[in-house]
């Protein structure tokens, strides 16, 4: 692997201007293709195998066309206080208010609240329900302003008037803002780092080159492969994040080899060969993570996944060809002022054992860890446990217009009907009844409407709608309590377990579903995946790190770390979104469950981004471990020439993370803050603290390997043992060192 690396590393040197044109015309024509491309299909949300799904599509089947998948608005008034909206004057507001909002070549018709029975029974709160033809995503800014102005007219007539619904959403995800502070914060600690403009500037460029040509792709495909308009924003997060930190490490271990010396041919070849090699392994457990989600059997979540692992493999060619090629256009810009100095005024050809490099805050810190080993591994374990203790009281859900801040229409609209409904008006569930079993489908959907009624937690239910063929209905029932009461969810699940009873009396088949029963069936399904998740990734993950270091306790020991670091960012996540402690701080304006996908999400992106700092620190240490060095000397030898990189890149990681935390959607805010969180007690606390603190009690034990094992294990040669045989390089233009090896060597 070294060795292989290590060659295409000096031929993307030697090869540069045709490597860069290459990726340029790449970029191109995937990029024009991507223009062409038709839009993506947005087929929705699905989730196959759970009893909400199932009901729905029934009703796509035996309704045809009525569950279309239009947006719709719901705009609410509020009558001034003291006042009714029957009075004359507030009614014909009203109705003036719903003629204007019938309006438009997309509306296809409005309810009025009068006819249609949609006002309080305090007579202060009635609403409208606008229907479209076209999905929100398609509605013009004609309609959404045609929206607003009627809205306004009510306004002008004294009435309180919100919209909510999902008319409101305008489709915009994360991105914009969030990656250019991102990028912004990278390029400070990039600079910080290098001390060097173009240092700074070369992981940035790459980075964005590799995530323009991820989206193209992505873009180009969407059509033929289903993505949605989403699918995209985990590639866009994670290709930058990772071809940041990627290219970094190139980067830094170029500049450590010309720093001893070797020509920038020579020099690009051994950082591919050695931090290539780490990149190829933590790029591997980057998409094993992300590819595993579709364990979870949630299709959207499946592509999201699947898209972000192709980010990720393209970040990691990047790196690997693009990176040195650029490196060879600029071969000095890149170093230090010293070390840039000196290679102008002459060229050292040394050894690669060079003299032991000064010490830096990277080898006192390790050194430190290793003479307090046991009190350093108690106070990060025991932090880690005491944050991780929140999470036991996580509850799942899918936020919706009530974790909005309060200066949306949505979150007004939503509180408004609350208070004038009843809080469970907002999340009502939907009954189908499949009839065709029944003697009489009246009857007995009747029969089952009143035993639903008679439920207790349900304030009323809707007369049902029957089909054309007369053998299916559907009816709504209201909950007392809110979608994301707990309450609610024990009553979803007392309906359901009265079904056997009802349908065996009655003949006929009726099932749950709806926003809240949905949400509810989504949560149980994700906790159920969790665990066979966990194992499959952190499976594959450890076979993995036994083949990259050939010792059985670092990657248990990495796995185990993950695990301590994962949990304590969940209870950080349950801490600020759920208990609303320093809710203030990052504007969240309500607490609430924690969206159901979050403890996956977590999980699968996390432990990606764990195993690239353990590949990249450890890699070092085990590097020089089979150069000679004791072990307690490769802790040091590992701080000192990858605590500042990964530190670096760490801060790079929590920078694009730590940007979403400003958007408004709740939701992206809750993904942004958890993995800040989560790399930042990862980074600093599990790679940074706890790893070095349990080498030092391990000592040798910690690269053992059974010899039975070690005869199993394919070698990669990550630390590059093969490169430290060869001749060493004394010019550019030397003939390729490896030439004469044994092809064993070359592996």
């Amino acid at each position: 692997m070294a060795t292989f690396l290590y060659r295409l590393g000096r031929l993307a040197v030697r090869r540069r201007g045709y490597v860069a044109l290459l990726w340029v015309a790449v970029l191109a024509a995937v990029g024009l293709g991507a223009l062409q491309a038709p839009g993506a299909s947005d087929e929705g949300f699905s989730t196959p195998g759970i009893e909400s799904q199932k009901a729905y599509d029934l009703m796509q089947e035996r309704f045809p066309g009525a569950a279309a998948d239009g947006a719709t608005a719901r705009v609410v008034f509020v009558a001034p206080h003291g006042q009714k909206v029957t009075a004359t004057a507030n009614k014909k507001a009203i109705e003036e208010t719903v003629r204007a909002l019938g309006k438009g070549t997309q509306v296809a018709g409005v309810a009025d609240p009068f006819t249609a029975k949609a006002v309080s029974k305090d007579g202060s709160t009635a609403y409208a329900t606008v229907t479209y033809k076209v999905k929100s995503s398609d509605l013009t800014d004609a309609t959404r302003t045609a929206l607003a102005d009627a809205a306004g007219q009510a306004r002008d007539a004294g009435l309180t008037v919100e919209a909510g619904g999902s008319a409101m959403d305008s489709g915009a995800g994360a991105g914009g803002a969030a990656e250019v502070i991102g990028i912004a914060v990278a390029a400070v600690v990039l600079l910080i780092t290098f001390g060097s403009l173009a240092a700074a500037g070369l992981p940035l460029l790459t980075a964005i080159l590799g995530v323009g040509l991820s989206m193209f792709t992505i873009t180009l495909l969407s059509h033929t492969l289903g993505l949605s308009t989403s699918t995209g924003t985990l590639a866009m997060m994670l290709g930058l994040a990772v071809g940041i930190d990627y290219a970094l490490f190139v980067v830094s271990r170029y500049r450590e080899e010309r720093a001893h010396g070797h020509a920038p041919e020579e020099a690009a070849g051994l950082a591919v060969g050695t931090a290539g090699s780490a990149v190829v392994f933590a790029g591997l457990t980057v998409v094993i993570a992300l590819a595993g989600l579709a364990v979870v059997g949630i299709p959207m979540l499946t592509k999201m996944g699947l898209t972000a692992a192709g980010a990720v493999v393209v970040a990691v060619v990047v790196a690997l060809t693009a990176v040195p090629a650029l490196l060879g256009f600029w071969p000095n810009a890149v170093l230090a002022g010293a070390v840039r100095k000196g290679a102008g005024r002459r060229r050292l050809f040394r050894s690669r054992k060079a003299a032991p490099a000064a010490d830096n805050r990277g080898t006192r810190w390790a050194r430190l860890v290793l003479r307090r080993p046991v009190p350093v591994l108690l106070l990060g374990v025991v932090g880690l446990g005491a944050l991780a203790v929140p999470m036991t009281r996580l509850q799942l859900g899918m936020p919706g217009d009530e974790a909005k801040s309060t200066s949306t229409t949505e979150r007004r609209a939503y509180d408004a009907l609350a208070e004038g409904f009843g809080p469970g008006f907002n999340g009502p569930l939907t009954i189908v009844v499949d009839a065709r079993g029944a003697g009489d489908a009246k009857d007995a959907v009747g029969t089952i409407g009143e035993k639903i009624a008679g439920t207790r937690g349900i304030v009323s239910v809707s007369r049902p709608h029957f089909n054309k063929a007369g053998d299916t209905a559907v009816f709504t029932a209201t909950p007392s309590t809110s979608p994301t009461d707990d309450r609610t969810k024990t009553l979803v699940k007392t309906i359901r377990g009265e079904r056997p009873a009802v349908e065996s009396a009655t003949g006929a088949i009726f099932e749950v579903t709806g926003s809240t029963a949905l949400n509810i069936d989504i949560a149980g399904k994700v906790q159920s995946a969790l665990v066979p998740y966990l194992v499959t990734v952190v499976g594959l993950a450890v076979v993995l790190l036994l083949v990259v270091f050939r010792s059985l306790l670092v990657p248990l020991k990495a796995a185990l770390g993950f695990l301590l670091s994962v949990l304590a960012a969940l209870g950080a996540v349950v801490l600020v979104f759920q208990q609303g402690h320093a809710a203030g701080l990052f504007g969240v304006d309500q607490t609430g469950p924690i969206m159901s996908l979050m403890p996956i999400f977590l999980v699968g992106i996390v432990f990606g981004l764990a195993m690239d700092y353990e590949v990249f620190l450890v890699s070092r240490m085990r590097e020089s471990y089979v150069h000679g060095e004791s072990a307690k000397e490769a802790v040091v030898s590992g701080f000192r020439h990858s605590a500042r990189v990964v530190v670096a890149a760490a801060l790079i990681m929590i920078a694009v993370f730590s940007g979403f935390i400003g958007e408004s959607d709740s939701m992206i805010k809750m993904i942004g803050f958890g993995l800040a969180t989560a790399v930042l007690l990862d980074a600093f606390v599990v790679r940074m603290a706890i790893v070095p603190a349990v080498l030092a009690l391990l000592g040798d034990r910690a690269w053992w390997l059974p010899k039975w094992l070690d005869r199993l294990l394919p070698r990669v040669d990550i630390e590059g043992e093969a490169l430290s045989r060869r001749p060493a390089a004394t010019a550019a233009g030397d003939p390729d060192p490896t030439a004469g090896e044994p092809v064993e060597a070359r592996v």
